[in-house]
C-alpha cells in the first residue's frame, strides 16, 4: 500500500487528507465524529471572538455538483473551542484551529489565545466571503500585509493562512509577495468563490435567504480554479499547501497534489456524505498511486506536466 503519510510545519500527519474547516465541526460531538473517522486531523470551526449565530436559514444548498452556502460563521466563540483539544486527545490526532476575527485586535487576541492551548496549529482565515458588510481581508492587499505582519509575529504555535480563490496573474503575484514576506507556516486555498448566485426556476426564487441569494460556491464546481490556485502558488512561493476545493475522490487528491499540494481538505463532499469519506478518498488515492507506480507523494508532488 502506498504511504500517503505527510508532515507540514513539523506536525506528523498520518495522511495527506483532513476535513477543511467549515462543515460539521461547530460543536464537540461534531469533532468527535471526526476524530473518530480516518480524517488525518481535526479542524475546528473558523471562529470569532464572541458567538455567532450566523446568517438567517436557509442558507445552505447542495446542489448537482457542489454546493452554495452563506452561513455567516456560526460558531461557539473562541473561549468555547479553546477548551475542546483536551477534550479530543483521545483521538491522537493534530486539532487545528481556525481563526476568523472580525477585525485585527479580534485576531491578535484569539492568536495569542490559542498559542497558549493545546492545539497543533492555527489557521487564521483571511477568506470568509459570507459577513455582511465585511470584507475579504485576502483582496485588500494592503491590509492583508498589515494582518499577517502583526498576527503571524504573535503566534507560538504553527500559524497558516487561508486564502480566498484569486483569478488574476497580478493578484497571484501581489500576495505570494506579502506571503513570502510574512512567512506563514502554511497556506490554505481555496475558500469558497463568493457571490455565486443559484436560482430555483420552478420556484423562481433564490436557494438560499441571505444577502439576497448570494452565496459562496463550492463542490465540484470550483476544483479547476482550486488547482489553478496551488499551482500557481507552488510556483511562486516556497511554503506547503493545503488544497481544497472539490475533493471528493482520490484521484481528485493525486490532482491537488501533483499541482504542489502538499495536503488535501475535503468540505462539501464531507458535508454530503459524512465521515467515511476520508477512509474512502484516502484508500482511493492509495490505490490510484499504486496503479501509477508511485509509493510515497514525494514521487510526484509538483511534478505537473505542461504539454
Amino acid at each position: 500500500m502506498a504511504d500517503i503519510s505527510v508532515k507540514i510545519a513539523g506536525i506528523e500527519l498520518g495522511s495527506c487528507i483532513f476535513n477543511a474547516a467549515g462543515p460539521k465541526d461547530v460543536t464537540l460531538k461534531e469533532l468527535e465524529a471526526i476524530g473518530a473517522s480516518r480524517s488525518a486531523a481535526i479542524a475546528m470551526k473558523s471562529c470569532t471572538k464572541e458567538p455567532r449565530e450566523g446568517n438567517e436559514e436557509p442558507r445552505y444548498c447542495a446542489l448537482e455538483s457542489g454546493s452554495i452556502n452563506s452561513m455567516g460563521l456560526p460558531n461557539l466563540g473562541y473561549k468555547e473551542y479553546m477548551k475542546f483539544p483536551a477534550l479530543l486527545k483521545s483521538f491522537g490526532k493534530p486539532v487545528i484551529a481556525s481563526v476568523s476575527g472580525l477585525c485585527l485586535e479580534d485576531n491578535i487576541q484569539m492568536l495569542k489565545a490559542f498559542s497558549d492551548s493545546e492545539v497543533s496549529a492555527i489557521e487564521l482565515n483571511l477568506s470568509c466571503p459570507n459577513i455582511k458588510g465585511k470584507p475579504q481581508i485576502g483582496y485588500d492587499f494592503v491590509q492583508m500585509d498589515e494582518v499577517l505582519k502583526e498576527a503571524l509575529k504573535i503566534s507560538k504555535k504553527p500559524a497558516g493562512v487561508k486564502l480566498p480563490p484569486y483569478f488574476d496573474f497580478v493578484h497571484f503575484e501581489e500576495a505570494a509577495g506579502i506571503l513570502k514576506r510574512r512567512k506563514p507556516a502554511f497556506i490554505s486555498c481555496i475558500n469558497s468563490i463568493g457571490n455565486a448566485l443559484v436560482i430555483d426556476a420552478e420556484k423562481e426564487a433564490t436557494v438560499i435567504r441571505p444577502k439576497g441569494g448570494f452565496g459562496g460556491l463550492g463542490g465540484k464546481y470550483i476544483k479547476y480554479t482550486a488547482l489553478a490556485n496551488v499551482r500557481k502558488f507552488y510556483e511562486l512561493i516556497d511554503i506547503p499547501i493545503i488544497g481544497v476545493g472539490g475533493v471528493s475522490s482520490g484521484r481528485d487528491a493525486f490532482e491537488f497534489i501533483l499541482a504542489g499540494a502538499s495536503a488535501v481538505q475535503i468540505g462539501t463532499a464531507f458535508m454530503e456524505e459524512g465521515p467515511s469519506v476520508f477512509a474512502r478518498v484516502q484508500d482511493e488515492l492509495a490505490s490510484f498511486m499504486a496503479r501509477k507506480g508511485y509509493s510515497r507523494l514525494d514521487d510526484f508532488r509538483g511534478k505537473l506536466k505542461v504539454i
